[in-house]
C-alpha cells in the first residue's frame, strides 16, 4: 500500500526530478503549486519507484482524486497502487489532470476500464510567448489600447525583491477583504497559497515582478518554469483603479521572465465567465484540455 505524507520543501529534489522526466505542460505539474495549494483538498503525496503521486483526499464525492503520475517506470504498476488505495477506501479510482498525451498512455495500460469526462473548466490556457509579449496585429488592438492608457500613469516595472514581499502580501489581503474572501473556501485557500509562495520564494525558485506608480504598488505577479518549453503564471494581482493594470502586468511579466520559453501557461478559468472571457481575449495558441478518468470498480485493476 502506498504511504502518503503532506508535501514539504524537503521533498522538492526528488519531486522535481520526477517532474523534469515527464516534461508535462499542465499547471498541476508544478512543485510550487502543489505545495501552495496542498490544504485546499487535503492533498498528500507518495513515492513509488521514480513516480511522484499526489492525491486529494478531501473531495466533494468522497473518493480520493489522483493526478496522473509524473516520473518514469512501470505505469501499470503505479495505477494498480492507486487502485489499491481507492479499493481499501471502498471508493472508485479517480485520476484527473489527464491530457491527450497521458490519456492515451492510461488507455493503453487499461483499455476500457475507465469512463472519461472532459473538464473544460480545468483546461489550461497556453499562449505563444512571443505573440503574447508583442501583442501585434488587429486582434490585439484593444489590449494595446489598454496598455497605452496604463502607460500614462508612469508605472515602473521591476523584479520582485524580498523588500517587496510584505507590501505584496498586504495588497493581496486587501483585495481578499474587500470581496469578503473569508466566505469563500477557494479564496481562503488562495491566501494560504500566496503566503506559501512568499514564505518559500527563493527555495521554490520563483520569479516575481511588481509595477509601481509613484512608488505605490499597482500590481504584482509570480510564476516559474513548468517545463523546458512552458513558463507558468501562478498569481497575478492588480489595482483595477488603474485602467489597463492587468494587461500591462501580464505583458511586462512575460517579457522579463518567459521570453526564453515557447509557451506561457496562465492556468485554468475555473468556469468563471469573466475569467474565461479575459483568457480567451488573449487568443491562446493551445487550450490544454483535461480529462478525469474514473474506474468504479478499482478491484478489477489489481
Amino acid at each position: 500500500m502506498l504511504s502518503f505524507h503532506e508535501l514539504t520543501l524537503a521533498d522538492r529534489p526528488w519531486v522535481q526530478h520526477a517532474l523534469e522526466q515527464s516534461q508535462f505542460m499542465g499547471c498541476e505539474y508544478s512543485f510550487a503549486n502543489n505545495l501552495a495549494w496542498r490544504r485546499a483538498a487535503d492533498s498528500r503525496i507518495a513515492r513509488l519507484d521514480d513516480f511522484y503521486l499526489i492525491c486529494a483526499f478531501d473531495t466533494e464525492d468522497g473518493a480520493p482524486h489522483f493526478t496522473f503520475p509524473a516520473g518514469s517506470g512501470d505505469l501499470a504498476r503505479a495505477v494498480r497502487a492507486m487502485a489499491e488505495v481507492a479499493a481499501a477506501l471502498h471508493q472508485p479510482l479517480v485520476i484527473g489532470g489527464l491530457t491527450a498525451q497521458t490519456l492515451s498512455r492510461l488507455e493503453a495500460c487499461f483499455p476500457g476500464c475507465f469512463t472519461l469526462e472532459n473538464q473544460r473548466d480545468s483546461a489550461d490556457y497556453l499562449y505563444d510567448t512571443r505573440e503574447f509579449i508583442a501583442l501585434s496585429g488587429k486582434k490585439y488592438h484593444k489590449k494595446r489600447n489598454h496598455i497605452a492608457q496604463f502607460a500614462k500613469y508612469g508605472a515602473v516595472f521591476s523584479e520582485m525583491k524580498p523588500a517587496d514581499f510584505d507590501e505584496c502580501i498586504a495588497f493581496a489581503a486587501n483585495s481578499y477583504n474587500q470581496r469578503d474572501g473569508y466566505t469563500d473556501a477557494s479564496s481562503v485557500a488562495e491566501q494560504f497559497a500566496i503566503h506559501t509562495f512568499f514564505t518559500n520564494f527563493a527555495a521554490l525558485g520563483l520569479k516575481g515582478g511588481v509595477l509601481r506608480i509613484a512608488g505605490k504598488l499597482a500590481a504584482f505577479s509570480i510564476g516559474e518554469p513548468i517545463s523546458r518549453s512552458v513558463f507558468g503564471v501562478h498569481i497575478e494581482k492588480a489595482d483595477i483603479q488603474y485602467h489597463g493594470a492587468y494587461p500591462a502586468m501580464a505583458q511586462q511579466f512575460a517579457a522579463h521572465f518567459a521570453q526564453d520559453y515557447a509557451y506561457l501557461n496562465r492556468e485554468e478559468d475555473l468556469g468563471i465567465p469573466g475569467l474565461r472571457k479575459s483568457k480567451l481575449s488573449y487568443h491562446p495558441a493551445l487550450l490544454l484540455e483535461k480529462w478525469t478518468a474514473t474506474c468504479r470498480t478499482p478491484e478489477r485493476l489489481l
